[in-house]
C-alpha cells in the first residue's frame, strides 16, 4: 500500500464529544439509547459511512456505521450507549463533564462513553486514511448492556460477518481476551404455611432454605470453584437475594432466593444447568425438599475467550506495548461483557479501553485524560494492523 502520513487525533474534540455524550441521559434503566445513537449517526454519516440503526424497543436502538473500503476482513469497534443510574454522592453534577487533576468526571466517562468517544475519533481517522488498509471497518455500538445484553445479542443473533473485534470496556488501555459469564436461577423452596404458635402443622420453607443455603455453599467449595481458568480464575456458586414469608404469624409457606453462579470460559451453559438441577434433586433427596427453579434472570451472558495466539490479540498486544503499555496483558474479566455475543457470531475479539473498572458504577466515575487520549490511538493501529488486505 502507498505510504501516507497517519492522521492524528483531536483531543479538544475528543473531550467536547464525551461531554455530550455524557449530557445524554442514557441511564438504564430505562436506557432510552436513540438519543446516543442519532449523535453517533451525525458524526459519522458525513465521513461517508453507511449507517443502520435498530429501534428494537421504543427508545432502544442500536447502530452499525460500515464503511467498505476494498476487499479484506471486517473489524468491528463496538461498546454501548447505555450507563447505570447515576445515583447519589457525587461532588458534581455527574451529567456534566468535569476536568481535574488529570481526570475527566461524569457518568459514563469510563463505562463506557469513554471508549465509545474515542473510538468516534478512530473511526474518523480510519476514514480520512484509507489508502493504508483494505476490508470493511465498522462500528457497532449497542443498547443495554449494563442489565442484560439485549442489544448485543439481537446483532450477534443475525449473524452479522465479522472477523476481528475490539470491545470497548474500561481496561487502563490493557488487553483483556477472556472473560467469566453468569447465570441466575431464582429458586423457590416450599414450605407448607401453619399458624406461627404450632408450627408443627406445617413446614418452615425458610428453614428448609436455610438448609439449601449449606448445600450451595457446600456445592461451592467441594466442586464449583475447582473449576478455573488461567486468566480469569475460579467459576463460583454463591446466593445474592433471599425473599420469604408474607406475615409476622404465619408460617411461611415459600421461600425464594437468588443463585448466581459465575462460568469460566470452556463451561457450558447446558451443564451447569443440569448441575444446578442435580442439586436440587440433592437437597429433595437428603432433606426432603421441595424446590423448584421459578425463572433464570437475564444476565450480560456466558464466558468466553479469544486464544492468545489469535492475531487479533497479538496484533493488541503489540499495539498497546507500542503507545507505552509495560505490560499489556493478555488478563481476564472477573466480569462479563459484551465480547461473548461477538464471538458467537465467529468473530475474534478483545476488550480494551480508557479507565478501570474500580471507578466504574460509582460515584465520581472518571477516566484519566492521558488514557482517553491514548485510546482513540490504540483503537486505529489495531484496525489498521488488523486491515492488511
Amino acid at each position: 500500500m502507498p505510504t501516507a502520513v497517519a492522521a492524528a487525533p483531536d483531543f479538544a474534540r475528543m473531550k467536547r464529544e464525551l461531554a455530550e455524550l455524557v449530557a445524554i441521559r442514557s441511564e438504564n434503566p430505562p436506557g432510552r439509547e436513540i438519543e446516543a445513537a442519532l449523535y453517533v449517526r451525525d458524526r459519522l454519516a458525513p465521513l461517508g459511512f453507511e449507517i443502520a440503526l435498530d429501534e428494537y424497543k421504543p427508545g432502544r436502538v442500536n447502530i452499525e456505521a460500515k464503511l467498505v473500503n476494498g476487499p479484506g476482513p471486517v473489524f468491528a469497534l463496538n461498546t454501548h450507549m447505555d450507563v447505570v443510574p447515576a445515583g447519589g454522592g457525587w461532588s458534581s453534577d455527574p451529567f456534566v463533564l468535569r476536568e481535574s487533576d488529570g481526570k475527566l468526571y461524569g457518568r459514563g466517562a469510563c463505562d463506557c462513553k469513554g471508549p465509545l468517544a474515542a473510538m468516534l475519533e478512530a473511526m474518523r481517522m480510519l476514514a480520512s486514511e484509507r489508502a493504508t488498509w483494505s476490508g470493511t471497518l465498522l462500528a457497532v455500538f449497542v443498547a443495554d448492556e449494563e442489565i442484560a445484553s439485549e442489544g448485543a445479542k439481537l446483532y450477534a443473533s443475525r449473524k452479522p460477518k465479522i472477523d476481528f473485534t475490539v470491545v470497548g470496556e474500561p481496561t487502563s488501555n490493557t488487553v483483556y481476551s477472556a472473560h467469566k459469564g453468569s447465570l441466575r436461577p431464582l429458586v423457590r423452596v416450599l414450605g407448607v404455611p401453619a399458624h406461627s404458635g404450632s408450627p408443627h402443622l406445617g413446614e418452615n420453607a425458610i428453614l428448609h432454605a436455610g438448609e439449601l443455603l449449606g448445600l450451595v455453599a457446600e456445592q461451592h467449595e467441594r466442586d464449583v470453584r475447582h473449576r478455573t481458568h488461567p486468566l480469569v480464575g475460579g467459576a463460583s456458586l454463591t446466593v445474592t437475594r433471599i425473599y420469604g414469608g408474607h406475615a409476622d404469624n404465619v408460617l411461611p409457606g415459600a421461600c425464594e432466593m437468588l443463585l448466581d453462579r459465575r462460568l469460566v470460559p470452556g463451561e457450558d451453559e447446558a451443564a451447569v444447568k443440569a448441575d444446578i438441577a442435580a442439586m436440587l434433586a440433592l437437597a429433595h433427596e437428603r432433606f426432603g425438599l421441595r424446590a423448584e427453579i421459578v425463572e433464570w434472570k437475564p444476565t450480560t451472558g456466558g464466558a468466553t475467550e479469544t486464544a492468545p495466539d489469535r492475531p487479533i490479540v497479538l496484533a493488541s498486544l503489540a499495539t498497546c506495548r507500542a503507545h507505552g503499555i509495560a505490560e499489556p496483558g493478555p488478563f481476564g474479566f472477573q466480569g462479563a461483557c459484551d465480547l461473548v455475543h461477538f464471538r458467537s457470531t465467529g468473530a475474534e475479539g478483545v476488550v480494551i479501553g480508557p479507565g478501570t473498572l474500580s471507578v466504574a458504577h460509582k460515584a465520581d466515575e472518571f477516566v484519566p485524560v492521558d488514557e482517553f487520549e491514548m485510546s482513540s490511538l490504540i483503537y486505529r493501529d489495531i484496525a489498521k494492523a488488523m486491515l492488511t488486505g
